[in-house]
């Protein structure tokens, strides 16, 4: 996954192979909103290129389609996101943070377990 650059429309693609675990590009296809949805091609396209990536596999054939499974988990893709996000904000998380305090994105919940999260870090000697 290192290196590997995933699309929004790529990610749309990724998050219906993390969720049925392997699907046909139909399949995929389908899974866009019907307002939004892209052509088939276009989808077919992309896949090949996350192929390319490394980012699916094909894992079998059935009848003239062929199945694809996701090789990169849904963590690894988000944390990648994450890096780049904070790599905009020169490495800084507070821009980010601040934004979700005050868009209201940012619940009592997530900041307990971001707590929770900082403890454990210390205790094991890796914060």
């Amino acid at each position: 996954m290192a290196g590997v650059r995933i699309s929004k429309r790529e990610m749309q693609i990724m998050e219906t192979l993390w969720t049925q675990g392997e699907a046909s590009i139909r399949e995929m296809w389908e899974a866009f909103p019907e307002k939004k949805r892209p052509g088939y091609t276009t989808v077919q396209t992309m896949v090949y290129r996350l192929e390319a990536k490394k980012a699916v596999r094909r894992v079998r054939k059935v009848g003239n389609f062929h199945m694809f499974a996701a090789t990169v988990s849904q963590a690894a893709a988000q944390r990648r996101l994450i890096d780049e996000l904070l790599a905009v904000f020169g490495g800084r998380s507070r821009p980010v943070v601040a934004h979700l305090i005050e868009a209201g994105k940012l619940t009592l919940d997530d900041v307990e377990f971001a707590e929770k999260t900082l403890k454990e870090l210390k205790k094991g000697g890796k914060a």
